[in-house]
């Protein structure tokens, strides 16, 4: 698909009716319910990862977001400071239990997705969606492939389709075709769908790292 004809059809599905009006109105709505929640678990997480080994409480990730803008997404520290990156064979970013970059909080909060608590700042500013397709580093969005780029015509979410129906445990192209079959039917049934799923995905820690089975 040319990129003109990529940007024109992804602005279509970003500036349907529900994601522009009814879904960020429901953003909001949650984002502040959510925030409550943030604000009482700062405390204790912060002091969690301060007493780990010191190094700072957020780590501000660079992101593709909705049509291909740049954005600052806020997340607990679960690496040790200037650790270095990784990547799996597919480009993809690697994620496993194993991973020597992680601290000791900070696997705890990955296994938990207790990491991701922050992004509510990141829906309130508008540059989130509570469900959306998770976003992307730069140089992930650059192997995007046929519809693939599809994945930023909407905000991104801070859970989703791919994140619940299959999450890491599949490949990264596997996560993106769900992510653009999101977008293709995206309504207010299916986020209320994954919405739940989500808390059931998260209690089960199903599909957290890659190679879940191993």
């Amino acid at each position: 698909m040319p990129e003109g004809d990529s940007i024109k059809t992804q602005k279509h599905y970003g500036r349907a009716f529900y994601p522009r009006f009814v879904k960020r109105f429901l953003d909001i709505l949650s984002a502040l319910i959510g925030l409550v929640f943030f604000g009482i678990s700062f405390i204790i997480i912060a002091i969690m990862i301060r007493l780990d080994d010191k190094g700072p409480v957020f780590y501000n990730a660079p992101r593709i977001g909705q049509h291909g803008r740049p954005f600052t997404m806020y997340k607990y520290r679960t690496m040790y400071v200037d650790a270095p990156d990784i990547k799996e064979a597919d480009g993809s970013t690697y994620n496993a239990p194993d991973d020597p970059r992680l601290t000791k909080v900070g696997a705890f909060l990955r296994r938990t997705s207790m990491d991701e608590l922050p992004q509510v700042l990141n829906v309130l500013k508008g540059e989130m969606s509570i469900i959306g397709p998770r976003p992307d580093l730069a140089e992930e969005v650059a192997l995007y492939d046929g519809e693939e780029s599809l994945k930023l015509a909407l905000k991104p979410g801070i859970s989703g389709y791919a994140q619940v129906y299959g999450r890491n445990a599949i490949p990264w192209h596997e996560r993106l075709a769900l992510d653009v079959t999101y977008v293709k039917t995206q309504s207010f049934v299916l986020d209320v769908k994954v919405f739940f799923k989500t808390f059931a995905v998260v209690f089960t820690q199903e599909g957290v790292y890659g190679n879940d089975e191993d």
